[in-house]
């Protein structure tokens, strides 16, 4: 069993494909998953891991933040990262609310409620993997079936690869992307529940209290570049994920 004072075992293969950040992320994840790095446990934190592993700080950053998005990892300030207690990690398609409604025979719409170019906020900067001096968009949008609403979605990317404000109306964020040639290849997605306030009420259809469905999702390309990241809210009463599950 390992002690609270012996060096985690993350093995890094420079000869492999694999970005290095992803084979961080990989170890510490197998490492949660395995029960070597129980519950509350604390990381290492990023110079000495990078100084032990040989790893520029960035690379262990983005890495860490991989496990982060997952849910399986916290940073706490004053404190460090952190193992969460029971992660758990399911998945679903790559896909977009308006790619689904489309398939169904719906009739998908989008009313642009924020369209904003501008700085980016630090968090924003080190979710997206941004150089300096670059840009995000930071879109709010309710998607319709007909003249229904079923969810809010925020989104932030790169301004260099946003679609403008006509084509968010024509189609999704995803089909707009890869009109631009951009190839989406994984995303890290957590889905959880809340409750609705004044303004997603209004926006929704729904009262105020009512249940909704939440997603978080980061999405990365097949260069392993960050093409986006977004908080969306459903209507739990009229929207609802499915998993097929095997052993």
């Amino acid at each position: 069993m390992r002690s609270a004072d012996e060096p985690l075992a993350l093995p890094i293969d420079r000869s492999s494909s694999t970005p290095l950040y992803l084979q961080l992320a990989a170890g510490i994840e197998a490492a949660v998953r395995e029960g070597t790095l129980a519950p509350g446990s604390r990381l290492e934190n990023e110079l000495a891991l990078a100084q032990r592993l040989g790893l520029s700080r960035p690379t262990v950053r983005q890495g860490i933040q991989e496990v982060v998005d997952k849910g399986m990892l916290v940073r706490k300030r004053g404190v460090g990262t952190q193992v969460v207690d029971s992660p758990v990690s399911r998945q679903v398609a790559l896909t977009s609310l308006y790619d689904d409604l489309a398939r169904a025979g719906k009739s998908p719409r989008t009313e642009v409620l924020e369209y904003r170019v501008g700085r980016p906020s630090p968090e924003a900067a080190d979710r997206l993997l941004l150089e300096p001096g670059e840009m995000v968009l930071e879109l709010m949008r309710v998607r319709y079936s007909g003249d229904e609403p079923l969810a809010v979605m925020r989104n932030t990317l790169p301004e260099r690869i946003a679609p403008t404000r006509e084509q968010l109306k024509k189609q999704g964020l995803y089909a707009s992307m890869r009109d631009k040639g951009i190839r989406l290849a994984v995303a890290h997605e957590r889905i959880g529940a809340t409750t609705a306030d004044a303004e997603h009420a209004e926006l929704l259809h729904e009262q105020e209290g009512a249940a909704l469905l939440t997603m978080d999702r980061k999405v990365f390309g097949n260069d392993g570049t960050v093409i986006e990241y977004g908080h969306h809210v459903y209507r739990a009463s009229r929207y609802s994920f499915e998993v097929t599950l095997v052993e």
